[in-house]
């Protein structure tokens, strides 16, 4: 079957990995679904394993892609819920430290066939296309439960998205427009300034400016080069919510500024089933509409993943067939 996936890792040319081509039919163990492929969204996740970061040189090849939408042999329509707990686990599946995610383990959503657990295939609301729906899985997965899992914000409260253009930041913008907070965003340029007050910010601001009052919660995916700027933006009694650090892991901590103003830090990663259904009732019902920044047939997913890479695009990257 046709499919994009990493030939072996390669952490200095990570492109250099990536490979269109055949891949053998999957088999579909028991309890498992195969979907054929309708649309799939680019993360960066799907770059980390072309450099090999989070898999093991024995997985490789390994068909890329976290997430998408497509359908089950009798017809229905899904979307993909990428994360797969270990056998017989129980609750929150994102607790699970067995747990992996598509393309870890498993093979991923870049091709015609990609086979999930049963639970793992999401019926797709209507309201919703294929190709909105292909985003859902990670990055608007990620960011719903940011907001409305983790922050314990409510409607009317002031929250701040760092980083102006990503896939979860500008989930993130929409999410909570819909949901009645008042969205501020900062961004490196007027290009993604505007994107963001096009999604629904309220207010936008240049990277590390001061902000006119402190917020109830900020959202970091960004890391290092923005965790001074959202430490010194909360309120006394305010939470930073992280679910990545693309610029670097490691900040200073600012720990006189975390215990003296009673500031909290809470890590998020990805959702579970339920959130995910959820988060697609929630779209649908607001009529939210997911920004997509580059829309590519599947057999120009290079130009996709250069895109990603330089930083070129803002909103979600996705391939269709």
């Amino acid at each position: 079957m046709f499919a994009v996936y990493a030939a072996e890792p390669n952490a200095d040319a990570p492109l250099d990995s990536l490979t269109v081509g055949e891949r053998p039919e999957p088999e579909v163990p028991e309890g498992w679904v195969a979907v054929t492929v309708g649309a799939a969204s680019l993360n960066m996740h799907d770059l980390w394993t072309l450099r090999g970061v989070g898999i093991k040189p024995d997985q490789f090849p390994m068909i890329l892609g976290c997430d998408g939408a497509g359908k089950l042999a009798d017809g229905t329509d899904v979307v993909l819920h990428s994360v797969i707990p270990s056998p017989g686990w129980q609750g929150d599946e994102t607790l699970d430290p067995k747990r992996t995610l598509l393309t870890e383990k498993h093979q991923g959503t870049f091709a015609e066939t990609v086979v999930v657990p049963k639970r793992n295939a999401v019926p797709l609301p209507a309201g919703l296309t294929p190709t909105q729906a292909a985003v859902m899985g990670t990055a608007w997965l990620t960011a719903y439960r940011m907001l409305f899992v983790k922050s314990g914000l409510r409607p009317g409260q002031t929250m701040l998205v760092q980083g102006a253009s990503g896939g979860v930041s500008t989930a993130l913008v929409q999410l909570g427009r819909a949901a009645g907070m008042r969205v501020w965003v900062t961004g490196r340029s007027d290009e993604k300034r505007a994107l963001a007050e096009k999604l629904g910010a309220h207010a936008t601001f240049p990277s590390g400016e001061r902000l006119p009052e402190r917020v109830d919660a900020v959202f970091e995916t960004v890391g290092e080069a923005t965790w001074s700027h959202s430490m010194r933006a909360l309120r006394p009694g305010g939470v930073i919510v992280v679910s990545g650090s693309t610029s670097g892991p490691n900040p200073g901590a600012d720990l006189q500024r975390l215990f003296f103003l009673q500031l909290s830090v809470i890590g998020s990663t990805m959702g579970t089933r339920d959130e995910l259904a959820d988060l697609l009732a929630f779209v649908a019902g607001a009529g939210i509409s997911p920004e997509i920044g580059l829309e590519l047939p599947m057999e120009q997913a290079e130009e996709g993943f250069r895109a990603m890479l330089d930083g070129e695009t803002a909103g979600k990257i996705v391939f269709t067939r």
